[in-house]
Order: structure tokens, then sequence, then C-alpha cells
């Protein structure tokens, strides 16, 4: 599922802004709908897609309504209904298009890496949530709390395995390149992913720990403890 250790959804820039180190999707500011100038293509799905999670994640699931989706993103409400079909569809739309967006900048971000270990925290950065107001990791929790058919349950273990797939990859490079132990490349990212899955919980309940300290450094810590040997 979010990496340098600046505010939320600044990652350098500005507020309102990220990168592929928030792991958060960008954030769109409420917008009047002009229907002048309704957006299309990819440009429309993707407004549409960050307007929906802002919304789920101040609203929930119960209350939000395409309305307000479509307040959000500056679009007509029939323009929304066109992207989702139906309220049903919405979270795992919403979710699956977040860790599309989110997979598609921490690629970018590590085409840039120096190293596999480089690599390693650009993931835990990645990974964690920054805050307990994280909306990409509200919109898990909440997706989570719902009960899924087979084709739900499906596409939430895929996009999971993703993330045990990706650190695998490092596990291997930075075996191969001698900057990591004989650690099992599978069993290392299973063990990883769940370790950050405990600590992300940590994170969004907000837990009093982690206001005075780094959930990002403590878990980059246990990680390169067995790895780094």
């Amino acid at each position: 599922m979010t990496m340098p250790e600046t505010e939320p959804g600044t990652a350098g820039g500005t507020e309102g802004e990220t990168g592929p180190e928030s792991g958060r999707p960008r954030r769109l500011p409420r917008a009047g709908t002009d229907r002048r100038r309704q957006p299309s293509g990819d440009e429309a799905r993707g407004r549409a897609m960050l307007a929906a999670i802002a919304a789920i994640a101040e609203k929930g699931t119960a209350a939000v309504r395409m309305s307000d989706i479509a307040e959000r993103a500056g679009m007509s409400t029939g323009h929304i209904l066109y992207h989702f079909g139906k309220k049903d569809r919405l979270l795992l739309e919403v979710l699956a298009w977040s860790e599309e967006d989110l997979g598609n900048r921490f690629r970018q971000a590590v085409d840039g890496a120096a190293s596999a270990t480089e690599k390693l925290e650009l993931f835990v950065r990645c990974y964690l949530p920054r805050h307990p107001g994280d909306e990409r990791y509200a919109l898990w929790t909440q997706v989570l709390a719902q009960r899924q058919d087979d084709a739900g349950r499906q596409l939430l273990n895929a996009l999971s395995d993703v993330w045990e797939d990706r650190l695998e990859a490092i596990v291997r490079e930075g075996r191969a390149a001698g900057e990591f132990a004989e650690v099992d490349p599978t069993e290392f990212a299973v063990r990883g992913v769940a370790m950050l899955n405990g600590l992300s919980g940590d994170v969004m309940f907000g837990r009093s720990r982690w206001q005075h300290s780094s959930a990002h450094a403590f878990a980059l810590a246990a990680l390169e403890r067995e790895l780094l040997g």
C-alpha cells in the first residue's frame, strides 16, 4: 500500500501536492461544476477517482453520495455515474485505481534509485500511511470492513500480493548485488509486509508512540537488521 519524512502530502513541495513519497493520491480542492468545461477521458477518470477518495474518507461509504463526489471533482453527477456505474461498485473501483496510481509513482521513484537499499527505503515510505487521516489507508479500512464476494476477495488478494512481489524483487536484487544477507526473499516479503500492515494500523489508530517518533524509521530499521546483518 505509501516516502521522505516530510509532512503528509508535501513531498518537499506545497501542501496538497504529493509524489510517490506520500503514498496518497493527490488531493483535489473542492470545485464548482462548470458545465462548459467537463473533463474527459483519463483526466475525467482521474478527477473522479481522487474526488471519490477524499469524499469517502470524509463521509464514509454509507453517507457519501455521488453528488458529493461530483461537487469535489467539479463535474456533473451524471458524469460521475458514467465512471462508476453505481455506488455498489464505488469502493473497489476507487481502491483499484488508487493502488494503480500509487504503483506507477512507486515504479518511477525506484527507477531512479541507486541501490536496493535505497529502494527498500522508498518501499517503506510508500507503504506506510503518513498520519491517522491518510485517505488511501482510510479507503483500505472501509473496503476491508465490507463483506466481499469472490470477485472482490480476488481483487483484494491481487492488490496485496503486488506489494509482496515488489518487496521480494528488491530483496532479490539486493542479494544479487551483495548488499543484502542470504535471506529467503519470498518468506522475508511475507513477514515484512505483515509487519508493515500491523504498524500501519498503529499509525491509523493514532497510537501516541508515533506522535514523537518515526514509524518509517522504526520499520526500516527492523527490515535492515535482518537484511544488512
